[in-house]
């Protein structure tokens, strides 16, 4: 399947990013560690990642969270970027998944949450602090528990809540050469 940009691809990532504003703003549950939330936008970005591909995933993880910080404190530079980092890394995690023709089997699901595990611990434990540093001067401490957090619980959504979604998915989908003709 071509996942450039066509007219399918440019509207799953606006309603991908609506979808994430929605997730992002209403369906979050508070951690107790300031600014860190047990988050659903990942899941969905995990989806949509896979089957729209690194670009598409990038984008919306990017719009959507612009999104969501410009509709509550402010832009927060850093972890937006981070977002963006996230879809680029779901949609190269799920180049060799094929959910649209209903495949999502006990090893893409092992291979995928392994790089997606890999990706969130790298992207919130060590790039998202590193950018909170550099961007915002904030104390090291601070930020490194934030993204330790961060990458726990978001690798642990996309495992569990991701995995679910995905699966259902391909559940619905119909599997390549499984119609024959009569």
């Amino acid at each position: 399947m071509n996942k450039g940009f066509s007219v399918k691809t440019i509207v799953a990532i606006g309603i991908g990013a609506a979808v994430f504003v929605i997730l992002g703003r209403f369906v979050t549950i508070p951690t107790g560690i300031p600014n860190t939330n047990l988050q659903t936008t990942y899941p969905f970005l995990a989806l949509m990642s896979v089957l729209f591909g690194p670009i598409a995933g990038g984008l919306i993880g990017l719009i959507g969270h612009t999104l969501v910080d410009f509709t509550t404190y402010g832009p927060w530079w850093s972890w937006i970027i981070c977002s963006g980092v996230m879809g680029i890394i779901f949609g190269l995690a799920g180049r060799k998944i094929d959910l649209q023709h209903g495949v999502f089997g006990k090893k893409e699901m092992i291979s995928f949450n392994i790089f997606q595990i890999i990706g969130n611990v790298a992207v919130w434990a060590v790039l998202a602090p590193i950018l909170d540093i550099l961007i915002y001067s904030e104390p090291a401490n601070k930020v490194f528990t934030q993204g330790i957090v961060s990458a726990i619980l978001n690798a642990l959504s996309v495992a569990i809540i991701g995995t679910i979604i995905m699966k259902a998915y391909a559940a619905t989908q119909t599997k390549q050469g499984s119609l024959t003709k009569d």
